[in-house]
C-alpha cells in the first residue's frame, strides 16, 4: 500500500471543486432561503407583536368608549327619572288643586242647597204658623201682613224674648 500523491492532489482538487459547486448551487441558495425564512419569521413575530399592541390599544379604547357610554346612559337615566319625578309632582299638585277646587265647589253647593232648604223650611213653617195662628185668633190677616210679621220675627232671631206684645 502506497500513497500516490498525484491521486491525493487530484482527489483533493476534485473535492474542492465539487465543494465549490455544491456551495454555489446548493448551500448559497439554501442559505438565502433560510435567511429569507428567518426574515419572514422575524417579520411575522414583529407583526404579531404589533397586532397584539394594536389589539390591546383597541381593547383600552373600547373600554374607554364603553365607560363613556355607560356614563352617558346613567346621565340619561338620571335625567329621565328627574323629569318623571317632576311630572309626577306636577300631576300630584294639579290633582290636589283640582280636589281643592272640587271641595270648595261641593262646599258651596252644599251651603247653597242647605240655605235653599232652610228658606223652603222657613216658608213652610211660616205658612203653618200663620195658618195655626189665624185659626187660633180667629181673625183673618192679609197675606202681606202675615209675611211681614214672620220676617220680623225671623229677623229678631225667632226667640220668645224677641217678641213684643
Amino acid at each position: 500500500m502506497s500513497i500516490n500523491f498525484f491521486w491525493v492532489i487530484i482527489s483533493s482538487g476534485s473535492f474542492i471543486i465539487f465543494l465549490a459547486l455544491i456551495w454555489v448551487f446548493a448551500f448559497a441558495p439554501l442559505a438565502n432561503i433560510m435567511a429569507e425564512r428567518k426574515s419572514r419569521i422575524v417579520q411575522g413575530l414583529s407583526d404579531a407583536d404589533q397586532a397584539r399592541k394594536d389589539r390591546d390599544g383597541a381593547v383600552a379604547d373600547r373600554d374607554h368608549v364603553m365607560a363613556d357610554a355607560r356614563r352617558e346612559a346613567q346621565a340619561l337615566i338620571a335625567a329621565a327619572q328627574k323629569s318623571a319625578q317632576e311630572l309626577r309632582e306636577a300631576d300630584i299638585a294639579a290633582t290636589r288643586e283640582e280636589l281643592g277646587r272640587l271641595r270648595e265647589k261641593a262646599t258651596a253647593d252644599i251651603t247653597a242647597e242647605r240655605d235653599r232648604a232652610l228658606a223652603d223650611l222657613r216658608a213652610q213653617v211660616a205658612d203653618l204658623a200663620l195658618s195655626a195662628a189665624g185659626k187660633l185668633v180667629g181673625e183673618s190677616m192679609t197675606d202681606a201682613r202675615q209675611r211681614r210679621l214672620v220676617e220680623e220675627y225671623l229677623a229678631q232671631g225667632g226667640t220668645a224674648e224677641g217678641r213684643k206684645n
